[in-house]
């Protein structure tokens, strides 16, 4: 069933999920979320598996109204949400009332914002992935961005079990970014002095950077012999070198095979912090190890792995029977966290006819559905 309805689509708006793997060999490319720690921790606070699709939010996100109650979890760069005018949290799941309306403010730290919903974002998949590839119109809502008008829809859920992550797990971007690389394909392709450069030298994020990659700008990586060569395979976080000496991290959308120099790979822990840097931004590089970078990998992982391992956090909505001038009523709350249940005074809203009445009841007993 339709459970968002975009008011606003923001800047850029695509449903993403961990990418469409097995295709390269055909030129499509991989796509999926460009930072997909934070969609996996999305997707795990929301009680969803960590490859159900969300929505990816590109500096200025969307405003949507929610069609149904659900659980939902924003994670990756602040963008400063609110719900119906009201600053809600990231990295933590969160129910979302009917006809509740979702805005975001703008950019706090990050550019790349996620939002998981409760089952998932439902559309068909293409090719394996529920992904959006904009060159081709693949994947995703007809292959593009979302627009006003456009209604996503996830599964009616009755109860949400739901994952908390300590403070210390999530990610701090700011914006200067120190990644660190293993050498490419063609490392011998480069002069000392050209390695030097890559190494020591400071670069700034250009505004042509996307989701193919971030082009970089800065001092020249000099070639030993030009930038051509024979086409071959494009890994994530490669950085090629073009024949102006400029880099370019190829991140999500990077196409099959490519037929310039590339002089080191971004660890794949760092390609996640890349993907929410910001045109202006400054990006150093630094030579790891094979084990350096496993050991990344694995701190990485071990941050997901105690999400999904964590505490629960149970949504679900609260039965009450109310009494009323000598008269006994059933009552339903909305989704909302299990421990907000106790006994005692409390607030209730009611809809009888279009319209909604609140009264105060105390409270004797509950249950949970």
């Amino acid at each position: 069933m339709n459970v968002i309805e975009a008011l606003d689509g923001g800047m850029f708006t695509t449903v993403q999920d961990l990418g469409r793997y097995g295709y390269q060999r055909y030129g499509v490319p991989v796509a999926g979320a460009m930072d997909t720690f934070a969609l996996r921790a999305a997707n795990l606070l929301a009680g969803n598996s960590e490859g159900d699709a969300g929505l990816e939010m590109t500096l200025a996100g969307p405003h949507l109204r929610f069609l149904d109650e659900t659980v939902i979890a924003i994670t990756g760069a602040n963008l400063a949400p609110t719900l119906d005018g009201d600053p809600i949290p990231t990295w933590r799941a969160v129910a979302v009332q009917k006809g509740a309306e979702l805005r975001f403010g703008g950019i706090r730290d990050g550019v790349r914002a996620y939002l998981a919903i409760a089952g998932g974002v439902d559309i068909p998949p293409m090719l394996g992935s529920r992904s959006t590839y904009t060159r081709a119109a693949i994947g995703g809502l007809e292959g593009r961005a979302l627009e006003r008008g456009d209604k996503l829809a996830a599964a009616r859920v009755e109860r949400v079990e739901g994952r908390r992550l300590l403070s210390t797990g999530i990610p701090r971007y700011g914006h200067t970014h120190r990644l660190r690389v293993t050498p490419g394909q063609q490392y011998d392709a480069f002069t000392e002095q050209g390695i030097e450069t890559f190494l020591s030298a400071s670069y700034t994020v250009t505004p042509r950077s996307d989701r193919i990659g971030y082009r970089l700008e800065g001092p020249p990586i000099e070639h030993k012999a030009g930038a051509d060569i024979v086409s071959d395979g494009i890994p994530l976080g490669a950085v090629q070198v073009t024949g102006d000496g400029m880099p370019i991290v190829l991140l999500a959308d990077r196409g099959a095979t490519g037929g310039y120099t590339k002089i080191a790979t971004v660890i794949s822990a760092d390609v996640m912090r890349l993907a929410q840097a910001a045109p202006g931004d400054t990006v150093t590089f630094q030579m790891a190890t094979l084990e350096e970078a496993q050991a990344a990998l694995l701190e990485q992982e071990s941050i997901i792995q105690g999400i999904r391992n964590g505490p629960a956090v149970v949504f679900s909505r609260h039965r009450f029977s109310v009494r009323v001038d000598g008269r006994e009523y059933a009552a339903e709350t909305g989704l909302s966290e299990a421990t907000e249940a106790a006994a005692g005074a409390r607030t209730v809203r009611a809809s009888l006819n279009d319209e909604t009445h609140t009264f105060t009841v105390e409270v004797e007993g509950n249950s949970s559905a």
